[in-house]
């Protein structure tokens, strides 16, 4: 089939290299400039360049509205469009333009965790695996019937980082076993069940500020979902900033104040934590490495000297 891309960073590269290494031929790929976005600078692998090395003519574009666009999509006249990692809404007038529509590749188990950041959101919240969808388009955002669609369990200390490079693996099997079906004649495919569907925002710097009302298993895997080399998870200390880079859920049970710097619990300090802490029936987060507003990373045990004070959301 007749292909034109759509995507960025390294999602899109690895969609675009799936597509050069299959039978179909890319006829045209439509990528962003580059972002000074602190997430759009991670794992920023250039569609642009891929294709521009492949020989594909390459458009630039914020957003996919304007008329010469349009044309140009027209002239290339493809079957399918094939989008991964598009910032944007793609309109009617493009994702129904090809003959068998637009298949959108997402890195979750669609119907949840539509939108941004869905492996560090998957993480945080608990999820026992995370994948990747490739869905027909429609006019509903990452709600099309679901073409294909596989899936990786997440393990007890794995990182977002460990996520991703497990999922990133995904995205070819998935986006060329789903176009083999496309152009086998298939047209009918998974419904999405939609009262199971969540939609979530890009992530900021301000979503990695720790809650210590939040409990240690929270905060753990919120610490896991910040690993390099995405923005570190962050607290204030004696109105200093701090990042926690490594932690664990205390194996005691600590009561007080969240926030109190507490204990020590073999290589970690436990910081007091959950809004139900005052019980004394809820597990601490014991921090084992941290980094210093200067760049100093340190074991916790050597940047606590003492215990005693607060860790806190703001200086």
């Amino acid at each position: 089939m007749r292909v034109v891309m759509f995507g960025y960073q390294t999602w899109g590269h690895r969609t675009l290299q799936a597509l050069l290494d299959s039978e179909h031929d890319v006829v045209l790929v439509v990528t962003h400039p580059k972002s000074e976005h602190v997430y759009e600078k991670i794992w920023s692998d250039s569609v642009a360049d891929l294709a521009e090395q492949h020989g594909v003519p390459v458009l630039l574009r914020n957003r996919p509205d304007d008329d010469e666009l349009l044309a140009r999509l027209k002239e290339a006249d493809p079957d399918i469009i094939v989008a991964n990692n598009w910032r944007t809404w793609l309109p009617r007038r493009v994702f129904d333009l090809p003959r068998h529509g637009t298949l959108n590749v997402h890195d979750s188990l669609l119907p949840k965790y539509a939108g941004f950041s869905p492996l560090i959101w998957a993480l945080i919240n608990g999820e026992t695996e995370v994948g990747v969808t490739a869905h027909m388009m429609n006019d509903e955002l990452d709600a099309g019937d679901i073409v294909r669609q596989e899936a990786v369990p997440v393990g007890p200390k794995d990182t977002a980082t460990d996520l991703f490079h497990r999922t990133v693996d995904l995205i070819a099997p998935v986006t060329v076993g789903a176009l083999d079906l496309i152009a086998s004649g298939q047209r009918e495919f998974v419904r999405q069940d939609r009262s199971q569907a969540s939609f979530f925002h890009k992530r900021s710097v301000e979503d990695s500020r720790i809650d210590w009302t939040w409990s240690a298993q929270e905060l753990d895997r919120l610490v896991r979902a910040q690993s390099e080399p995405y923005p570190s998870a962050f607290t204030f200390h004696r109105g200093r900033r701090i990042e926690v880079l490594a932690a664990f859920v205390s194996e005691g049970l600590y009561g007080g104040t969240p926030g109190r710097v507490f204990y020590r619990e073999g290589d970690g300090v436990v910081i007091v934590a959950g809004a139900d802490a005052r019980y004394g029936r809820s597990h601490g987060l014991a921090i084992t490495r941290v980094r210093t507003e200067d760049g100093r990373e340190l074991p916790a045990a050597e940047y606590f000297t003492s215990m005693g004070g607060y860790l806190t959301a703001r200086p």
